[in-house]
């Protein structure tokens, strides 16, 4: 006669299913495990396969200019041309510079990128776990190629501008909204990638903080891009504008990742710029009215009007209503759309976007509700077109196909009724 208890596979299988869920006491060592795991891999990493040089020389003798005394952004050049990214990348690699004897010492700086994306993979895991995602999604954080080769063989300062985004969005979520406005106006001066977010954001700290709270805030953030930006601007401040935040660049189609499928004539085109603006505008634009706003409880024209005259759309009593529902789980839910939403519609990407892309990827497509397979299958396929170099028409189509997927996934989700956050006292201020 058969038993009726389980058997050993069964239990094996059910206590697998319900770690990887989340509804036992070990799901909580999965993130810390992987993370370990990860760890290893980054020193084999170094120690296996040879660094490869990119930008990391012409940063260095871009920056040897600047120690020298050269403050005139359009005269500051390196091997790969002039320096076009804002001042917070030429401090920061600055203090490289010198921790790395002049850019010299390439063993050392992989070794500082390889803490430095230990450091990301940490707040991207708390992020995740504070916005209540199941250790399933988790493997998905460490198994990435690409990710790897960007911070420890090639030293993007792309890996520095994904630090700050994590670090301003694990702020958010802990309620902190000055230091999270001060940590993504630096991370926005390393890169202006970072541009891609900033609506997210001002959504973000509006119904969190409020809406003189959020002009506090950013007037904080132009402050800062003032203050950093001084020196330059006070010898060229014309060419700091045009170099630092340079809008008009001329991209090389031999580069690109997502667009090599359209061919190179409609990709330099004027038309399939202007087209990729209006659908990023509309999309955008539909997420704002759509998702984004749904916490304040009123219709869009309502929020705008007052806006329009200076005034705040929401009550005294409203405001801590609001702001209770902009919980972890919703902080993460814009930044990361209007991330993905950006990628999506960017003139081209390069393979170090994928700092920004490989982390935001498995969180959305979790929280569009897809099937973990799909949420596997389509992260696989993400991975398998970021690898392919240089990319093809196929692998660049796969590129824009699972951007394009998981900002519809995302779309079409039916929006939770939010729980309103949990807030200590420390948490509700404006620390």
């Amino acid at each position: 006669m058969a038993s009726k208890d389980p058997s050993l596979f069964s239990q094996a299988v059910n206590l697998a299913f319900d770690v990887a869920n989340g509804r036992n006491a070990l799901s909580k060592l999965v993130p810390p495990c992987l993370f370990l795991l990860d760890a290893v891999l980054c020193a084999l990493v170094i120690w296996k396969i040879p660094y490869t040089e990119i930008d990391w020389k012409a940063y260095m003798e871009q920056i040897a200019q600047f120690v020298a005394g050269e403050y005139d952004y359009p005269l500051i050049k390196g091997g790969t041309g002039p320096l076009v990214y804002p001042a917070a990348h030429v401090y920061t690699y600055t203090a490289l510079y010198y921790l790395t004897d002049d850019g010299k010492n390439i063993l050392l700086a992989q070794q500082l990128f390889a803490g430095l994306y230990m450091a990301t993979l940490a707040l991207v895991m708390v992020c995740y776990w504070k916005a209540k995602v199941p250790p399933y999604v988790f493997p998905m954080l460490v198994l990435s190629k690409r990710l790897h080769s960007v911070f420890m063989l090639r030293c993007f300062n792309d890996c520095f501008a994904a630090f700050f985004l994590w670090l301003a969005i694990f702020l958010f979520q802990r309620r902190d909204w000055t230091a999270g406005s001060i940590v993504y106006a630096w991370g926005l001066g390393i890169k202006m990638s970072l541009l891609l977010v900033l609506p997210a954001v001002g959504i973000v700290l509006f119904l969190g903080r409020g809406f003189w709270g959020a002009l506090k805030c950013a007037q904080i953030m132009g402050y800062i891009h003032i203050a950093i930006a001084t020196p330059f601007l006070k010898q060229n401040a014309a060419g700091y504008l045009s170099k630092a935040f340079e809008l008009t660049r001329v991209f090389f189609f031999k580069w690109t990742v997502n667009w090599r499928f359209v061919g190179e004539e409609v990709f330099l085109s004027r038309q399939f710029a202007l087209t990729l603006l209006a659908m990023h505008a509309l999309v955008l634009t539909g997420f704002i009215a759509n998702k984004w706003l749904k916490p304040a409880g009123k219709p869009l024209s309502a929020i705008i009007m007052p806006i329009l005259q200076f005034t705040s759309p929401f009550s005294p009593q409203e405001e801590p209503r609001v702001a209770s529902h902009v919980t972890p789980e919703y902080v993460m839910t814009t930044i990361l759309s209007a991330n993905v939403i950006g990628l999506l519609f960017a003139r081209t990407l390069h393979y170090q976007f994928y700092s920004y892309l490989a982390w935001s990827t498995p969180y959305l497509l979790w929280r569009s509700g897809a099937h973990p397979v799909i949420q596997y299958g389509l992260w696989a396929l993400q991975e398998w077109a970021w690898n392919v170099f240089p990319s093809t028409p196929i692998s660049s189509g796969v590129v824009v196909a699972v951007l394009a997927t998981t900002i519809t996934l995302v779309a079409i989700q039916k929006d939770e009724k939010p729980e309103p956050a949990a807030s200590s006292t420390r948490e509700r201020k404006d620390a």
